[in-house]
């Protein structure tokens, strides 16, 4: 056995002098060591089996420190199996053990007369248990690791030299499922030192990452396995919403990227990894907000870790507002507060005020109170009254108030107010206006009751208007036969609020309508009721007719006679341009019907029977303040009356008989008329030179020269508060049966209150002045823009074509003064019109209205709506402004918009052509310096881009933006049709 030992004798005496060359690192931060034998420096005391294999020995490691190893060299011998097992390690909460062995291994080959069982190689075991199971060692129950074979080798040579290499291997066991567990080495003819053996886990110690804590954390059973925990929120701070803080732990021991975050709460600061309170006289309201903020303007706090401050006294935050903005006041009161009223409406408008308390939520409310002539007797105005666009809550600077008392005395204040206006204590600050309302026609009698049906006669009966506004003098009750549509009435008047209609036929079906009369005129009629007559009695007589099939003269006198009741019969008398296709119209109107002047041969005696006279020229002084061509303003002197201002309409020297009669005639026409919606005549000069026609004075002028001047200056419940104003006009002259033929905004004028009166009752000069606007056919001369089809081409003028002109003033309205279908000839007018082409709606024009200009457009013109109905729709549009949005006219045919008549953008080569076309040639430079050289660059561009070039005038931008939005409409088309753009 000597020769056996030798081997054992030279690692032994090795392991005091040799020189190691790696000798591992030290350990990881991230390992929990279980087993470390350098670390033990007494005897280890492991199981060898059998005893003379493994053999413990001291020596010392390469820092000369002692150590305990293990070694085997049992070469010499063949069949050998020695095996060596730890003491019992517990493993704790780990379930994947690393283990990690520095040995020496000897060359085989210099080992002399080493038998063939020599090994270069160990194998390592283990056994998993719940407890120390003793010093006995039984080979079956340890499960092999590894065989363990060594990179390094050392020979003699290496001893000589004292360059012996350490081996270093590591193995991991695992998933373990019970408490502990021993390690055993299995020598099986090997040269082998064991120098030292480590068992360790690895896991992720404890940090604080992103203001959460994640504790210490063991890793997974698995090489790939990543274990989740979730972080708990250091003091003062709270998780992100709807992202918890996790973070994962590797295998290798590692955090991973962070998941979440832990955030301060408000009023708390993030400093390192804590969270520290705001400091006095500073804030976080959230805790999103990352640092602490300095109190805003008028507010203060004297405590730490507040999440908002006090607002100083006399300032205020909304419930809605955020803390972090300042504390603010009420607005003080609104600025230059006037009115203008128009009878029973007034319309207020006022500039915002000086002070807006530091906000930009300023809206405005109207309180509105009825007052008695006595001082501090007033009452609130009650729900009877009505608001435009509202009451409260405006974002604009003006209102419309409407429905008011006649005669009444009311007291508006207008006030601003903001959002801490309701919380403020202080007194409120509001303009205030006091207005006496003038007179006006009563409201709509609401609701008609049937109280006696017979076979020719009905008794009808209903409630007195709800607003009267004055003294009812009578009614007027309006009936035909519903076959017949309005075409021919007739109508009965009483003092009271009941009447009998006779003369009816039996069994047929009228309807029946009633509106009231008052020293300011008609109101609008009531709801129509349809009442039908009893059958007549078999055997009855019919009574006699006269020649035709038509009621005789005579018999038709002695039934309005017997019958008890006033009627008036009037037969349209044809006018003078009239031909064989004009047709008369049997109405049975109101108190007063229209008669045509051209009826008297002297034009003198129609003057002298239908107008008021001035005594002559002596009462009338012309100021020369203002020049219309014919026409200038000037004063009328009435003896005991005050001075008005009035405008004067005089014959130009050197005029014609002709010229001097059709003057006479419109003075003859104009003296005939009492409305508020209609030019008054004040009078008639015809002694001496100038003969001269004195009406009121309207300050702004012409309709259409004044939307010009004011482009964009309007809201849409204004317009269509003028465009009220001309309807019901004509809904007077209608009722009449008077037929304008030449209704159009030049022909409409305005007064200082906004007020719009039909005007222009001589259609001849105005065509001499404006020969484009005519069209010459063998009865006279016709303006083609306004007219309409039937009144083009057969010479039929009737109130339904006055309907038609009133839609093409509509159009001019909502454009602000544009010339219908642009420059398009006369000729391209007429054929565009047959082929059922119409006005496309002007630009921000609602739908509802473009729809009522379309109704009025109607080819067949009994399919156009009466006046009276487009006064009650525009009545329904200024009360319910929500109406203009969606279409709300009489007609559901559809009419194809004119697009091909407007200029063809597509055939334009460049930007400086359509410019020129659309005549806006003047801005071809600020296009140009923008970048926009191509019309489909144009094309592209909004109201925005428009204003961005420079073009400042509401007109100009709204021009050429309906341009641009037409070119894309066209090329939309085209490209629906297949043609290539």
């Amino acid at each position: 056995m000597a020769g056996a030992s030798s081997p054992c004798l030279w690692i032994t005496l090795s392991l005091h002098v040799w020189c190691i060359i790696s000798t591992g690192a030290a350990q990881n931060a991230k390992e929990v060591v279980l087993l470390d034998s350098k670390a033990q420096q007494t005897d280890l005391e492991w199981i060898s089996y059998p005893p003379n294999g493994w053999e413990e020995i001291s020596g010392l490691d390469e820092n000369y420190t002692p150590i305990r190893t293990y070694q085997v060299c049992q070469v010499m011998e063949p069949n050998q199996n020695n095996w060596l097992r730890t003491n019992w390690v517990e493993k704790g909460d780990a379930q994947r053990i690393f283990v990690e062995l520095k040995f020496t291994l000897r060359d085989c080959n210099s080992l002399p007369g080493v038998v063939g069982s020599c090994k270069e190689t160990f194998n390592l075991h283990y056994q998993e248990t719940e407890a120390e199971t003793g010093r006995g060692l039984r080979e079956s129950q340890y499960v092999k690791i590894d065989t363990i074979a060594a990179d390094e080798s050392f020979t003699q040579g290496d001893l000589g030299e004292r360059k012996m290499k350490l081996n270093t291997e590591v193995r991991v066991i695992g998933p373990l499922s019970r408490r502990g567990f021993y390690l055993a080495f299995q020598d099986v003819g090997a040269c082998i030192a064991l120098v030292s053996v480590k068992v360790y886990y690895k896991k992720c110690w404890s940090i604080i990452e992103n203001l959460a804590t994640f504790p210490d954390t063991v890793t997974g059973s698995e090489f790939s396995s990543l274990v989740e925990v979730e972080g708990v929120c250091v003091s003062d701070a709270e998780e992100e919403a709807e992202n918890s803080p996790k973070m994962h732990c590797s295998a290798e021991g590692e955090w991973l990227v962070p998941i979440g975050k832990c955030i301060c709460k408000a009023g708390f600061h993030q400093k390192g990894d804590s969270c520290e309170p705001c400091g006095r006289g500073f804030f976080k309201s959230s805790s999103q907000d990352l640092q602490c903020s300095r109190c805003p303007a008028h507010s203060f706090n004297d405590r730490e870790g507040s999440w908002r401050c006090d607002c100083e006294d006399g300032y205020y935050r909304s419930l809605s507002d955020p803390p972090s903005i300042a504390c603010t006041r009420p607005p003080s009161a609104p600025q230059n507060l006037v009115y203008n009223i128009n009878q029973t409406t007034v319309g207020l408008e006022w500039s915002p005020p000086a002070d807006t308390g530091g906000r930009n939520d300023v809206t405005y409310r109207i309180m509105c109170r009825r007052c008695s002539w006595e001082p501090e007797e007033c009452v609130a105005c009650g729900g009877n009254v009505g608001y435009y666009p509202q009451q409260a809550g405006l974002g604009d600077t003006y209102v419309t108030v409407v429905d008011l008392l006649a005669h009444a005395n009311y007291t508006f204040e207008v006030e601003a107010v903001n959002g801490v206006s309701d919380m403020s204590r202080t007194q409120r600050l509001f303009a205030a206006v006091s207005i006496a309302t003038g007179q006006a026609a009563p409201s709509q009698v609401s609701e008609v009751l049937k109280e006696r049906v017979q076979q020719r006669s009905v008794e009808l009966s209903w409630q007195e208007p709800h607003q009267p506004n004055g003294v009812i003098i009578e009614y007027e009750i309006k009936y035909y036969e519903k076959d017949q549509k309005e075409r021919v009435y007739s109508t009965v008047r009483s003092r009271s609020t009941s009447a009998t209609v006779g003369n009816l036929k039996p069994g047929t079906v009228y309807v029946f309508q009633v509106r009231a009369f008052t020293a300011a005129g008609y109101g609008t009629y009531g709801p129509r009721v349809e009442i039908t007559t009893k059958e007549e009695a078999s055997g009855g007589r019919c009574p006699a007719r006269g020649p035709g099939g038509s009621w005789g003269a005579l018999g038709l006198n002695a039934i309005l006679s017997s019958s008890g009741m006033c009627h008036m019969l009037c037969v349209r008398l044809p006018h003078r341009n009239s031909n064989p296709l004009n047709f008369s119209t049997v109405k049975f109107p109101g108190t007063k019907t229209y008669v045509d002047p051209d009826t008297y041969e002297d034009p003198n005696r129609a003057v002298i029977k239908c107008s008021p006279r001035l005594r002559d020229a002596s009462c009338v002084t012309d100021s020369n303040a203002r020049e219309f061509g014919e026409v200038c303003a000037g004063r009328l002197k009435l003896p005991g009356k005050r001075d008005v201002a009035v405008a004067i309409k005089t014959l130009k020297v050197g005029y014609t008989d002709k010229q001097r009669r059709d003057f006479l005639c419109e003075a003859s026409i104009m003296g005939q008329f009492d409305h508020p919606n209609v030019v008054h005549l004040e009078g008639v000069v015809t002694r001496g030179k100038p003969v001269m026609i004195v009406i009121e004075y309207m300050e702004n002028g012409s309709l259409d020269a004044f939307l010009r001047k004011h482009d964009g200056q309007f809201t849409v419940i204004q317009l269509v508060g003028m465009l009220r104003g001309v309807a019901a006009g004509m809904r007077y002259l209608s009722d009449m049966g008077y037929v304008h033929r030449d209704l159009a905004a030049r022909n409409i004028l305005v007064n200082s209150n906004l007020v719009c009166k039909v005007s222009d009752f001589g259609l001849s000069r105005v065509m001499e002045d404006d020969p484009e606007a005519v069209y010459t056919t063998t009865g006279g001369k016709i303006p083609i823009r306004w007219t309409a089809s039937e009144a083009i081409q057969y010479r039929k003028f009737t109130s339904a074509s006055d309907v038609w002109s009133y839609g093409i003033v509509m159009w001019e309205v909502m454009s602000y003064g544009e010339r219908p279908y642009w420059d398009m000839s006369n000729q391209d007018v007429i054929k565009a019109i047959e082929e059922g082409y119409r006005l496309p709606a002007p630009m921000d024009c609602p739908p509802g209205l473009h729809q009522l200009m379309l109704d009025c457009w109607q080819k067949e013109r009994a399919e156009r709506p009466k006046f009276d109905q487009i006064v009650g729709i525009l009545d329904k549009m200024i009360r319910n402004p929500s109406t203009l949005k969606t279409p709300a006219g009489t007609c559901t045919r559809p009419i194809s918009p004119l697009l091909d008549q407007t200029p063809d953008f597509t055939a334009f080569c460049s930007v400086s052509e359509w410019l020129e076309a659309i005549k806006m040639e003047r801005y071809q430079d600020n296009f140009t310096a923008a970048g926009y050289s191509s019309l489909q660059a144009v094309a592209r561009m909004s109201m925005e881009d428009v204003m961005s070039l420079g073009i400042s005038l509401a007109g100009h931008q709204k021009k050429v933006m309906s341009s641009i939005q037409t070119m894309r409409a066209q090329v939309l088309h085209l490209h629906g049709t297949g043609v290539q753009v």
